[in-house]
């Protein structure tokens, strides 16, 4: 069985062609700059040449048009037709308190992730994009969604609920939600499997660490605590956002600078995290060598970030009263060897006992950058989103009643 993997934003689209019965990538690929004269669209299909093209995409139903064209392409492609498709899978980010699973589309389904469109307004409205353009193009096809708060639903309620009035829950549904599920959820899979024990027993923080960047604490395979909140705003230093702050400096700057309730979102979302306090870059890459190269502020950026992560890793073990190992994943997470040193030569409290070669050596697959008897495990293990949605897709695809 072959699964299409959509990953669509307000201007982009990302996918991945998974045939399952060998769990391998037949193609993958992007479009980017939907809407303009000049999109570009990278189809890279296995054992074959990689595709560039640019040419007018002005909506995502001509995307969806132009990837399914390229992937039975006689040349480029990698099937024979498009009918050898049998499921499309879906990211969305949000999916509120409604979905607590993954779920096949159907028409109540699309209406309730379009009411959720208050909750994710840059995330969810160009998610129904690529449903609507996969309908287009292939209306017979079964679609499925994968939402990034499912695996969060698991939280108790002390975890989720916020210390403002009650009101403001039962009618707005203001609360955590947690974003990076399906990463979470992967990172935590491999990491039992990876030390031969029953995740069931497990107590694991697993770090998602790239531009956007989160914490989930699970125990016994269940999320009960996730740094990002209502929003992916809250939580940890990240790229451009904020992350945790004090509340009252949002009215507090929007009086002195005379700001917008746009210009402030604007401000802590875009604008802040290692942008802000570098003046550089909201790239780790960059701003490690500006640090290594001496730049104060790059390595005041830097310092401020590895010390919010570490304190959420502390804040964890102590909610889940231990922990067994430590998951570092993402674009940040399995790159910075240096984020990981500074992280794990602050936690030997813990019973970390760090391994310096083994953080500097096999990147790109699943390691363990401590000594193998320590206490606590640290694991850098790469992400695989896109297999979660694949799988979850499948399994909904199998077990759906004729």
């Amino acid at each position: 069985m072959n699964i299409l993997v959509i990953n669509a934003g307000s201007s982009s689209l990302k996918y991945q062609l998974f045939q399952m019965e060998d769990e391998t990538v037949l193609a993958k690929g992007r479009v980017e700059r939907i809407g303009m004269e000049t999109a570009i669209l990278v189809h890279e299909p296995k054992g074959k040449a990689e595709v560039h093209e640019v040419s007018e995409i002005l909506e995502h139903t001509t995307a969806i048009r132009k990837v399914l064209a390229l992937l039975v392409h006689p040349e480029h492609g990698v099937l024979s037709s498009t009918a050898e498709i049998s499921a499309v899978g879906h990211r969305v980010v949000h999916g509120g308190e409604s979905f607590k699973s993954s779920v096949l589309v159907n028409h109540e389904v699309k209406q309730e992730i379009k009411r959720l469109f208050d909750l994710a307004p840059l995330h969810n409205p160009a998610h129904m994009l690529g449903i609507s353009a996969v309908e287009a193009n292939m209306p017979d096809v079964p679609q499925a969604v994968v939402f990034d708060t499912a695996f969060h639903q698991s939280m108790p309620a002390q975890a989720y609920l916020y210390p403002v009035p009650m009101v403001l829950y039962r009618k707005h549904k203001v609360r955590r939600y947690g974003f990076h599920g399906t990463s979470h959820n992967y990172v935590s899979e491999r990491a039992a499997a990876f030390l031969g024990r029953p995740l069931e027993q497990l107590k694991l923080i697993t770090c998602h660490i790239g531009n956007g960047a989160s914490c989930a604490a699970i125990l016994g395979g269940k999320s009960v605590d996730t740094s990002m909140g209502m929003t992916p705003l809250e939580g940890l230093m990240m790229g451009t956002r904020s992350g945790d702050l004090d509340p009252a400096i949002v009215p507090y700057a929007m009086g002195k600078e005379d700001l917008t309730l746009g210009e402030i979102s604007s401000m802590l979302n875009k604008h802040s995290g290692l942008q802000a306090i570098s003046g550089i870059s909201s790239d780790m890459r960059e701003i490690t060598e500006a640090m290594e190269a001496g730049d104060r502020n790059a390595s005041m950026a830097f310092e401020m970030y590895e010390y919010r992560l570490r304190k959420y890793i502390g804040a964890y073990a102590a909610a889940m009263n231990g922990v067994d190992a430590i998951v570092f994943t993402a674009g940040v997470g399995e790159n910075s060897e240096i984020l990981r040193k500074r992280v794990c030569e602050h936690l030997t409290y813990l019973g970390v006992e760090f391994d310096e070669a083994a953080n500097r050596s096999g990147r790109g697959q699943e390691r363990r950058i401590t000594t193998i008897n320590a206490k606590v495990q640290v694991l850098v293990i790469p992400t695989n989103e896109e297999w979660i949605i694949a799988r979850d897709t499948y399994h909904l695809v199998q077990t759906a009643p004729d």
